[in-house]
């Protein structure tokens, strides 16, 4: 009986002290800057020029166009030359053939 008063005590003592307490912390106060008068003073050299930037994803295929103007009437093509005069010559037209039986 006497342990187990002891052992509670003890207990209880490790129980309260693992009790994370987090430290408060004050951010430090940036002093005050003041303005100092008269004219100011000339300008500093330009710093380096920054990276260049990755390249952009291409872009999306534009819609199909619309069809074009139908085209005008061609011009008149050359006039062949005049044909020969005809001589002897005979046209045969050959006998229709004989209708199947």
């Amino acid at each position: 009986m006497n342990y187990s008063s002891v052992f509670s005590v003890v207990v209880m003592a490790l129980a309260l002290g693992a009790c994370n307490k987090p430290a408060t912390v004050t951010p430090p106060v940036a002093p005050a800057v003041a303005a100092v008068p008269g004219p100011a003073g000339p300008a500093g050299p330009a710093g380096p020029a920054g990276p260049v930037g990755a390249t952009g994803a291409p872009g999306e295929v534009g819609a199909t166009g619309n069809t074009g103007a139908q085209g005008s009437k061609g011009s008149t093509g050359a006039t062949g030359d005049r044909g020969r005069a005809g001589g002897d010559t005979v046209i045969v037209v050959p006998a229709a053939p004989a209708p199947a039986r």
